[in-house]
């Protein structure tokens, strides 16, 4: 985009910002050239600093289940935000919200409302440690729980000869300035995999705080868990006296009402939400058995913040909820709905392309193409192994050109919300077809 109000943007940022960006997954590390800078969105578009508009697939990496500036949460933040933006008390928005969740979710008895995906993971594995007096956790290959230091290992694809044997992988940090005291707790296993889940419990289950896990495997494209995986995941935890702790950040709100733990009837010890939670404003939460969360009371396992339940983000979130479950959780049978038909015609397309391989994987409301000769992705090593990134990042810049916006990282995935259509499905397929044809 030479001469372009984003290369503009682009050259100025990167005197003053890392990178030009404020997250890496935003900047050149991820487009591999100069990010489109945005503009505003409005339903299902996102309109850029030029001028350019775009169906948008990423929606805020799935912040975004009712789409951009819905009229309910505009009309909502603009009657709010002219009665104080944040007051860093008790506010009834705040009991309210939590009476929905704990309605919502049969597993979760109380909640304690963070900001960040990140924020809530640490408390929750804090919160973990101090119920159980335990300090191990047991997390997964390519599996994401925030970028804090005692999680943040094996989460970005390696070469696999670094990786290690299946039933021993090697531990590998994925950035510098964490000390190896950090993670030496952490167990790394390998997911989908029920032998070196059984090993692994055998070995270190009695020494366990927690199981963590993402219920589908999302940030590796979309992989989801084999039959019966999550469940005898649950079973070893209750046997060991680990706590089962899912991690529903990125697929809370996004793929049914009640995430992971509803779709494969899952009774999990602790669950955290994030991203979707917040309608677009940022909201994370931690939530649990009564037992468990009591840990928390007057500070016996430490959690505070300024800006935990931010008044503006509850009644988002509010809103968010309110309109999701209207009509017999309508909003949910909506993006799932469109979710699959977005994947089922991405794969009749991936069957017809005679120049490129690919595949086409999702669950419900998300989707992930991955470049690959292979018929499926079931894990991380399977990733690392035979997914293509470089041409997945050549094909969604060239997407975005034909006026798509898929977030250019072959580790992310696209989501639909509400405001998507039909058109735009049909839109998009066209766009992917004229792609395909034109790639190298």
């Amino acid at each position: 985009m030479p001469n372009s109000t984003s290369q503009s943007l682009f050259e100025r940022g990167s005197k003053v910002l890392v990178e030009g960006v404020s997250s890496a997954s935003r900047g050149p590390a991820a487009f591999g050239t100069t990010p489109r800078y945005m503009s505003h969105g409005q339903g299902a578009r996102l309109y850029d600093v030029d001028g350019r508009e775009y169906i948008d697939w990423m929606m805020a990496f799935g912040a975004l289940p009712l789409g951009h500036a819905h009229p309910k949460i505009v009309e909502t933040v603009s009657r709010e935000v002219a009665r104080g933006t944040h007051f860093a008390t008790a506010l009834e928005v705040e009991v309210e919200v939590a009476e929905m969740l704990v309605a919502l979710l049969p597993h979760v008895d109380k909640v304690r409302f963070a900001n960040t995906g990140t924020e809530a993971a640490m408390g929750a594995i804090r919160l973990a440690r101090g119920h159980t007096g335990r300090r191990k956790i047991i997390k997964f290959e390519g599996h994401y729980h925030g970028w804090w230091d005692a999680v943040l290992v094996n989460t970005n694809p390696l070469p696999p000869t670094m990786l290690g044997h299946p039933n021993d992988p090697i531990r590998i940090p994925d950035s510098s300035g964490i000390p190896e005291e950090a993670w030496k707790d952490t167990i790394v296993v390998r997911w989908n995999d029920f032998d070196a889940l059984e090993r692994a419990m055998a070995i270190h289950g009695r020494e366990a705080a927690c199981v963590v896990t993402e219920g589908v495997m999302s940030n590796m494209g979309v992989i989801p868990p084999r039959p019966g995986y999550l469940m005898r995941m649950q079973e070893l935890c209750r046997e060991y006296g680990a706590l089962f702790y899912l991690d529903e950040t990125v697929t809370g709100f996004r793929l049914a009402a009640g995430g992971c733990a509803e779709l494969y009837g899952l009774t999990p010890d602790i669950v955290t939400y994030g991203k979707a939670l917040g309608g677009g404003l940022p909201m994370a939460m931690i939530g649990g058995r009564d037992e468990i969360m009591a840990g928390l009371e007057w500070g016996k396992v430490l959690h505070f913040g300024t800006h935990n339940a931010g008044r503006l983000a509850l009644h988002v979130t509010k809103v968010m909820l309110e309109t999701m479950l209207a009509d017999d959780q309508a909003g949910f049978r909506r993006i799932k709905d469109l979710g699959q038909k977005m994947t089922a015609e991405i794969q009749t397309i991936a069957k017809k392309s005679n120049q490129h391989k690919l595949i086409c994987q999702g669950v419900n409301s998300m989707f992930q193409i991955f470049f690959t000769d292979q018929e499926g992705i079931g894990d991380f090593r399977d990733f690392c192994r035979h997914v293509d990134r470089l041409k997945f990042r050549d094909f969604a810049v060239r997407m975005m050109d034909k006026g798509i916006y898929m977030n250019p990282s072959a580790t992310l995935h696209s989501l639909s919300s509400i405001v998507h259509t039909e058109a735009d499905i049909a839109v998009t397929a066209k766009a992917i077809s004229e792609v395909l044809e034109e790639m190298p």
